[in-house]
């Protein structure tokens, strides 16, 4: 008997904690699918290093952009088993200084791509009567971040979304959860001087910052057979800075 391999969607996969995420499912044996919108580059190096992984470009705030990179998906895979909404950028502005344009921006890419990347993968989910979804949110969705409000803001809004899609779509045998990082070693710190990074690490119980591989086997977890039994719940690698 064949062995029908599951296929996961990564958003923003190129990069950073979603690259992380796309080589560890593929260490894993499922099929990867890797949303990118800018960074080529990256996505295609990934695709080409990868095992059962393809690219696929979208801007996931784009409703059509989105339903068209779904169809392909499923041409290539069949129809995607597990979501992990991941796409997102980041801001370290005071409250005073964000201008219309960054919260419109902030809102698009974490909360309207997660809306429609999610919704275009669930009537295949509910027709199987199994999948999962996985949010990506933050410490700072959890407990705010100094300089990063509208940041902290949509964080917390998956942290939302999360727990109220769980609750509607859980007769249809499909969890949904949250994964919350503390601070990762991606490019989102790359901005930070050596004793920035020293001041948090000496903040964090375990006494480092997290690398991407440490979420994405979180996220692992959560859309394995171990996370079967579990949802609405957000789950926080971080180190131990928040308990």
């Amino acid at each position: 008997m064949s062995i029908v391999m599951k296929t996961v969607l990564i958003t923003g996969g190129s990069r950073g904690i979603g690259s992380a995420i796309a080589r560890l499912f593929s260490e894993n044996g499922y099929n990867v699918a890797i949303n990118y919108f800018r960074s080529e580059k990256e996505a295609l190096a990934l695709e080409k290093e990868l095992k059962n992984t393809a690219a696929f470009r979208a801007d996931v705030s784009s409703r059509p952009e989105v339903d068209i990179m779904i169809d392909e998906i499923k041409k290539k895979f069949g129809s995607v088993d597990i979501l992990i909404n991941n796409a997102g950028i980041a801001q370290s502005k005071l409250f005073s200084d964000i201008t219309e344009y960054d919260f419109d921006k902030m809102v698009s890419v974490h909360l309207k791509g997660t809306f429609n990347c999610t919704q275009a993968v669930l009537p295949d989910m509910i027709e199987k009567k199994q999948g999962k979804i996985i949010n990506i949110s933050s410490i700072w969705g959890i407990t705010g971040a100094s300089c990063e409000v509208h940041y902290s803001m949509v964080k917390a809004a998956l942290i939302g979304f999360t727990k109220a899609l769980a609750k509607e779509v859980a007769l249809s045998g499909i969890t949904v959860n949250a994964v919350a990082p503390g601070v990762t070693d991606t490019d989102m710190i790359s901005d930070f001087t050596r004793e920035e990074i020293k001041e948090i690490t000496n903040e964090i119980p375990l006494g480092r910052i997290a690398s991407p591989r440490d979420i994405a086997l979180s996220a692992l977890f959560l859309a394995g057979e171990s996370g079967d039994y579990i949802t609405g719940q957000v789950l926080s690698p971080n180190g131990g800075i928040i308990i």
